[in-house]
């Protein structure tokens, strides 16, 4: 199947082509004929499928194909995302995919001045992409107007339900046209995405791609014991005995990310936080330096991470597993794109190993463990709950050398920084390579 048997008009067929895209993902095959009758659905897909494309290309040909007046522009149709980075991403594949078409479009968050977006939205818009508090701020100050809605798209609901958004998606629903057309994009199916499909979507059409919570196929998964004082340490061998390059790291707080930051600098390992405290400014920069390989590591939070999308991310690394289990889908989601294969490595220590048999039970299989010679865990320490667990201080991650097996006490051998790094910092562990 190709693109050009969808029946897509050829504005949008020239602005693919440009792309290097010529044969359509399992989801963009199947939600594409089924937006484009005008029908609401309902589509579950892995992370990395294409989604984006899937209801950004039908969407754009439905507006173009109608008589609207430009000179007079109103919101046709509203994107609704959980986090800025996806409001980002979601922005430029519209405005990638509308290269040829009179269609335009502007996206909307918080954590930036709302002027500049107030001056837009009077300009006259067709496409909204926002987020839903910044949209609800919006109509509090009685610049925007919804009314006009015809195409309601609610990307990654799963996650917007998890960030406590529903309430504000309620609010947004009663400002929108009763006959609209709408999508609801979800990674996962769970209870609660159901309901709110049940009370958003009229005979909706059901779209599966894959299994409902399955990991991607095309990303080697495996963990590693290890103790948690001796995970920092592990992380930066892991980087640096390998010479990884793009590594997305994922920690479970925010104070957790800027600390773990903080610590493989000092190792000599350029990288980076992002977090919802950080500014959007700083958040976009340390994602742009990511991106462009100024910066080896990128630690992040699973809300900022939302919207991190690279087609060759190579590398995956759960430093802290996920409390909740259907989040290690959606990080390990994050390598693995676009027909790539990817890595995922999780460093797990005796506290979450109910984390850990709760995210295989989730996917329903077994995670490969491999040991690290040299870091190997110490029998002696006892789990600890993580409610209970003492917040130490970022000189206390470093080798605790009382709970290391007796035959590594003392080897402190260099840090492999690899090519362009200056292999200064802190000495870590030398021992056998870390297969990637």
């Amino acid at each position: 199947m190709s693109f050009l048997s969808l029946g897509l008009m050829p504005e949008l067929l020239r602005a693919i082509q440009e792309q290097g895209y010529d044969q359509p993902t399992p989801i963009q095959s199947q939600a594409i004929p089924a937006i484009l009758k005008g029908n609401d659905i309902l589509a579950g897909a892995q992370t990395g499928t294409g989604k984006t494309a899937g209801f950004t290309l039908p969407l754009l040909h439905r507006l173009s194909a109608g008589k609207e007046n430009t000179q007079h522009r109103r919101i046709r149709a509203l994107v609704l995302t959980p986090t800025r980075e996806l409001a980002a991403q979601v922005g430029e594949s519209v405005k990638t995919y509308a290269k040829y078409l009179p269609i335009k479009s502007q996206v909307i968050f918080g954590g930036v001045g709302i002027r500049p977006q107030i001056n837009a939205l009077r300009r006259g818009v067709d496409v909204l992409v926002a987020t839903p508090g910044r949209l609800l701020d919006h109509v509090q100050q009685q610049t925007i107007d919804l009314s006009g809605v015809e195409i309601l798209v609610l990307d990654e609901a799963d996650r917007m339900l998890d960030m406590g958004f529903i309430h504000a998606i309620q609010k947004v629903m009663q400002l929108l046209p009763a006959k609209r057309q709408t999508l609801l994009f979800s990674a996962t199916f769970s209870d609660g995405i159901k309901k709110l499909a049940t009370s958003l979507l009229t005979a909706p059409v059901l779209i599966e791609v894959a299994s409902q919570n399955t990991a991607n196929e095309s990303v080697s998964q495996v963990a590693h014991p290890v103790d948690r004082q001796r995970k920092r340490e592990l992380l930066s061998y892991m980087i640096g005995s390998r010479n990884l390059r793009q590594v997305l790291v994922f920690a479970r707080t925010k104070r957790g990310a800027d600390r773990l930051s903080k610590q493989l600098i000092q190792d000599g390992i350029k990288t980076a936080a992002i977090h919802g405290d950080k500014s959007q400014n700083a958040r976009s920069k340390a994602l742009a330096d990511f991106k462009g390989g100024t910066i080896r590591v990128l630690v992040a939070t699973d809300i900022a991470a939302r919207g991190i999308d690279i087609d060759q991310l190579p590398h995956v690394i759960n430093y802290d597993l996920p409390e909740v289990a259907e989040d290690y889908v959606h990080r390990i989601g994050r390598t693995g794109r676009a027909g790539n294969n990817g890595a995922a490595h999780s460093l797990v220590s005796i506290d979450e190993h109910k984390q850990l048999r709760d995210i295989e039970r989730l996917i329903k299989r077994n995670i490969p463990q491999q040991l690290i010679p040299g870091f190997e865990p110490d029998k002696s320490i006892k789990a600890e709950p993580s409610s209970t667990r003492p917040r130490r201080p970022a000189a206390a991650s470093k080798r605790n050398t009382s709970s290391a097996p007796a035959a590594h006490r003392g080897k402190r051998p260099p840090l492999h920084a690899g090519k362009g790094q200056s292999g200064r910092g802190r000495r870590v562990n030398k021992q056998s390579s870390l297969g990637s």
